[in-house]
């Protein structure tokens, strides 16, 4: 049974709810009803519960503070909302403090009756996995004790040339376990997420231990039925499967599919997602750690080609020639001198596409993307003796930890690169014509903006500003500002259900009838025509 903190000022509506829904057909007990945050936080500083179902607009503490109380003390208790707000301040303050349902009143028996059969279907899933962590965890601790972290060790020594091979064959001999063939091949596994792919702290370290053991019992079950070798750990939680095999031509699609068969497994036990890098074949033990280091060498392109592959090096692997960029890099320092947005997009994917398609490694990937910052930089300034390069863009370049990452803070760059040329393309009149735009929709709310306030913030009089701001965009300054009024309105009509006159305040009419009127106006319709249709 789940334990369940009710909380409503109202008396009746406690009442109504502890009697009408079936608590313990649901899986749940009402383990107490309170009537404010307050009395709500001394009960669960002594009794904690599994699910609060609280109002929000409640005396001493409202609901949203008990769901910030709740959200920062008892994280792992699940929080239901039921009010009369439909506010969408108070939606976005839920969603901050992880808030799992949020009701309107009034609500029937049978609605939050469905609610917590969703809510005991989650919490269920949340208790199995912890059990199955739990049952993990044991298991994972008995290993760092017996003989079988013993053979890791002994493994990974042998496969990484650091003992004499007879000791490391003399010492795997004592636990029945013998490495025979004519070839070998070393297989190095990633879990994705705890690789340099992304930033890995402490708790993940020690998460990742456990993972990986996991990820060692499938692979060891899976390489054992195919009678094709071992898989152990080595000491920084890698696992690897030594291959062994007498027909190495005959087995090369033999160890690509096993390969995938342990990816698979592995994503659907414990949906994390894998990488494998294939090392060469070597012809003798004492060769293995050539194998290793090809192995490991091949999960650096995931940097290029992302996570969840298999990388196999006795595949043909095309590095790309370098002197294709050339022609790029001319194109790129082109399109910014003519203003060209697509050739710019274009030539950008290009590279991204070229590095992917290839086998370049991270280190000439990031020199070739510093290459074209410094492209940018350089044909900017021809025009904008203002524009930057920081020696931050630079290094968040050099720290990104995937080629998407890595392209995409060059493609923020190139465009405010553009945008500088433009504006320095720009006659003074563009320039302020622009400025006034902006200056529009920042103000649009005040209902007393006018061409004054324009005016005397471009420092400009009203008939030179006139002139030049119907010259540049083609229409005049109020079509202007009632286009984007009304663009907003339309906004607030789709996505709120905020009544008209709050709609006219928010977009700067002070008048919700003469609001009505412009709307029906510039779209056709009525805002009320127009909400209902949208």
């Amino acid at each position: 049974m789940y334990k369940v903190l009710l909380v409503d000022d109202e008396i009746l509506v406690r009442e109504a709810i502890s009697a009408k829904i079936e608590w313990n057909k649901l899986g749940f007990e009402l383990a107490k009803d309170c009537e404010n945050g307050k009395d709500a936080i001394e009960f669960m500083k002594e009794n904690p519960v599994d699910v609060v179902l609280t109002d929000i607009c409640m005396p001493y503490i409202d609901g949203m503070g008990l769901s910030k109380f709740v959200y920062e003390n008892f994280p792992q208790t699940t929080i239901i909302i039921f009010s009369g707000y439909s506010d969408f301040e108070y939606a976005k303050m839920a969603i901050q403090y992880k808030v799992a349902e949020y009701i309107l009143k009034p609500v029937t028996a049978k609605e939050l009756s469905e609610v917590l059969v969703r809510i005991k279907e989650k919490l269920d899933s949340e208790r199995q996995q912890e059990q199955k962590m739990d049952e993990l965890t044991k298991v994972y601790h008995s290993y760092t004790k017996n003989e079988s972290l013993i053979i890791s060790r002994t493994l990974s020594r042998l496969v990484k040339g650091t003992q004499e091979v007879e000791t490391s064959l003399k010492e795997l001999e004592e636990f029945g376990i013998s490495v025979e063939g004519d070839s070998y091949r070393v297989v190095a596994v990633d879990i994705d997420v705890y690789s340099d792919l992304y930033e890995v702290d402490d708790e993940l370290k020690k998460e990742s231990a456990l993972m990986s053991f996991v990820v060692e019992n499938i692979s060891s079950e899976i390489v054992g039925n195919h009678k094709a070798g071992l898989a152990y750990r080595d000491s920084d939680n890698r696992v690897c499967l030594l291959f062994h095999t007498n027909k190495p031509k005959e087995f090369a699609a033999e160890a690509v599919k096993i390969c995938s068969e342990i990816k698979e497994t592995v994503y659907d036990t414990m949906k994390l997602s894998i990488s494998m890098g294939i090392g060469k074949y070597v012809n003798s033990l004492d060769e293995l750690y050539k194998s290793y280091d090809s192995a490991a060498e091949m999960l650096k392109y995931r940097y290029t080609k992302g996570g969840g592959v298999i990388f196999d090096c006795e595949k043909e692997v095309m590095a790309g020639n370098p002197m294709e960029l050339e022609q790029d890099f001319k194109d790129i320092a082109s399109a910014l001198r003519s203003k060209d947005e697509k050739t710019l997009t274009d030539t950008i994917n290009h590279i991204e596409s070229w590095m992917k398609t290839g086998y370049v490694r991270r280190n000439k990937c990031v020199a070739y993307l510093h290459q074209v910052l410094r492209i940018i930089y350089e044909t900017v300034l021809e025009t904008e003796e203002n524009f930057q390069l920081d020696d931050s863009e630079i290094s968040n370049i050099t720290d990104a930890r995937s080629i998407e990452k890595a392209v995409g803070l060059i493609r923020d760059y190139a465009a405010r690169g553009l945008e500088a040329a433009l504006a320095a393309g720009q006659s003074s009149g563009e320039r302020q014509a622009v400025m006034a735009i902006d200056y529009l929709k920042e103000n649009y709310s005040n209902p007393d903006l006018s061409l004054n306030h324009i005016c005397e913030y471009l420092n400009i009089s009203t008939s030179r500003f006139s002139s030049i701001f119907k010259e540049t965009t083609g229409k005049t300054f109020t079509e202007v500002l009632t286009n984007i009024r009304m663009e907003r309105a339309k906004q607030l009509l789709r996505q709120t259900s905020l009544k008209n006159y709050e709609i006219a305040e928010k977009v700067g009419f002070s008048d919700p009838h003469y609001f009505s009127i412009a709307f029906k106006k510039m779209t056709g319709k009525t805002p009320k025509e127009y909400a209902r249709e949208n």
